[in-house]
């Protein structure tokens, strides 16, 4: 249940004031605890269960005990599995009024809406503490897979066919087993931890792929002449015009899975069979992240940290899409997030909202760009600034000119390593002693997967993958290799999580001097090696001595 929902209830029903509601949020952010427990602990209630008839009584709900209950299964059957996970609902009877169902987050309307209109029925809804909910769904329904060969079932009737109009392909999005099934696959891949969701339609099959740390997996694919159905299923959830599919467009959806917000961005491209639909998932968890959770090695976290307390300059994060590079940003922002900063943020789009730092998406379709946007900063007084990405000249050279005129900006750009992001900003057409001047350091980074530490085993690497990594049989000495064999636990891949491989370009004077003379990537790369830079390879060798992470993987990302 969110604590800032909560936390308001308890204010609005004068149980306790404002300044303690917020003594309260920031105890149960430092400590990690859940809000009830915080709220025991302040004594504002005698124990964390004398939250729910709070809860109940404010929902004007009855409160059940559901200790010791065992859902029927008669009643379980009116709510497929994968649709009571994914909304986190437990049917508990059914009366003439309708099916009462308890929720695990029953402070959200959304979810009732979402699951009236999913079981097209009249619901009830009943005020049960989360966890038994959890417990009960999870008893009640077995393992995770269960329901996905039902709905498969219920799915084999005639999809639409040849031309059909806007509101033949509305109703059959619409339609009860569509929904179940595209929430059965929205929460499958959530539950995997997936990244990115792919609904692709070929010729002869339609594919559903998702990206689990880096790597894709593929579902039970539906019949392929359902694909525009779930594909419009999808639009209409994301706001998007399901009677254009002639060019891309964009949405967003976001769906509540249990007690947690799930932010999911959502891009269509027309392709020859059909539209490719995309779903990145947004995990608000990364948002919460600290610098040090990051797993940064020492020097580079004592790097960011100075860097970022400097009252003027130009940190940039480089690397691939999906390298983390925003992740980082968030992280060290959520660091001089205090009342003593003012932030301000410009991202295509924003991807988390953040307390205390205002944030604006930049809409190029409307005139609101990178550049705009950053000129309109410079007249609102900020300490920070954050953009999104330097794409191009106009929107490097404001950013040096706001690092000149006494603001730190932190950015991203897509370069390979550290060093090239210098030759980039030179080549966009920004002076070189502007860059010299203005630059303070750039970050490069790679996600690369983690050994599974339930399977985690040792092995001996032939020689030709150590020659391929650059290093001797020989030089190894008494150093240690692990791979993963592959368990349960990690879907018998290997890997569990993702880390961090870094290089840090710091601009010191030397550097400065090759940045004048416009000297090429290699020289940089050189220079800064000289002066201690710990290359991504480098840094790779370092994680596969630690057992961190694999050859292969640091081969595949450096």
């Amino acid at each position: 249940m969110d604590s800032n929902q909560l936390i308001d209830l308890f204010v609005s029903r004068g149980m306790i004031d404002r300044s303690l509601g917020q003594d309260i949020l920031s105890q149960v952010e430092n400590s990690g605890k859940d809000v009830a427990e915080i709220l025991a602990d302040f004594q504002v209630i005698q124990s964390k269960e004398d939250v729910w008839p709070v809860v109940a009584s404010e929902l004007g709900a009855p409160l059940v005990d559901l200790s010791g209950w065992t859902p029927p299964t008669e009643l379980l059957a009116l709510v497929p599995a994968g649709t009571a996970r994914l909304h986190g609902a437990l049917p508990i009877n059914l009366t003439d009024e309708g099916l009462h169902v308890a929720l695990v987050d029953p402070m959200n309307p959304q979810t009732l809406e979402d699951l009236r209109f999913a079981l097209d029925r009249e619901l009830v809804l009943a005020v049960a503490p989360d966890y038994l909910v959890e417990e009960k769904i999870a008893e009640g329904y077995g393992g995770d897979g269960a329901g996905m060969d039902d709905i498969l079932s219920q799915l084999e009737f005639g999809g639409p066919e040849g031309d059909v109009n806007a509101a033949d392909l509305e109703n059959e999005a619409n339609s009860a087993p569509i929904i179940r099934y595209v929430d059965l696959v929205m929460y499958q891949a959530i539950k995997e931890r997936a990244s990115d969701i792919h609904f692709e339609p070929f010729e002869t099959e339609f594919k559903i792929r998702y990206r689990v740390d880096g790597a894709l997996y593929e579902m039970a694919p539906p019949p392929v002449h359902l694909s525009m159905a779930i594909i419009s299923r999808v639009k209409v959830m994301a706001n998007m015009n399901i009677a254009e599919r002639r060019i891309p467009q964009d949405g967003r959806i976001v769906k509540q899975v249990g007690d947690r917000q799930v932010d999911m961005r959502v891009s269509s491209l027309p392709t020859h069979h059909g539209e490719s639909v995309v779903l990145r998932i947004l995990d608000r968890s990364s948002v919460n992240l600290s610098l040090e959770a990051l797993g940064l090695p020492d020097h580079i976290f004592e790097y960011i940290t100075d860097t970022i307390e400097k009252p003027n300059g130009i940190f940039i994060v480089t690397g691939p899409t999906g390298a983390g590079k925003t992740t980082t940003l968030y992280a060290a922002l959520k660091r001089i997030n205090t009342i003593d900063h003012k932030l301000l943020t410009a991202e295509d789009p924003v991807e988390y909202d953040i307390d205390g730092i205002i944030q604006i998406p930049v809409h190029e379709a409307i005139g609101l760009t990178f550049p705009r946007v950053l000129r309109a900063f410079l007249r609102q007084d900020p300490d920070r600034i954050m953009v999104g990405e330097m794409r191009d000249m106009d929107t490097a050279q404001i950013a040096i000119q706001a690092s000149l005129t006494g603001h730190l900006v932190l950015s991203t750009l897509h370069t390979n390593d550290a060093p090239g992001a210098v030759t980039r900003l030179v080549d966009m057409g920004c002076e070189p002693f502007l860059v010299a001047a203005s630059l303070e350091g750039v970050l490069a980074q790679r996600l690369v997967r983690t050994i599974c530490k339930d399977c985690k085993s040792p092995y001996e690497p032939n020689e030709a993958i150590l020659t391929q990594l650059g290093v001797s049989p020989h030089e190894l000495g008494d150093k240690d290799f692990f791979t993963g064999a592959g368990c349960e636990t990690c879907g018998n891949s290997g890997y569990k999580g993702r880390g961090g491989l870094y290089e840090l370009l710091n601009i010191t004077d030397p550097v400065r001097d090759l940045i004048i003379d416009r000297a090429p990537t290699v020289v940089l790369k050189q220079k800064a090696m000289e002066n201690g830079m710990t290359t991504l390879r480098e840094d790779g060798l370092r994680n596969i001595y630690l057992g961190k992470t694999t050859i292969e993987e640091v081969l595949k990302y450096t």
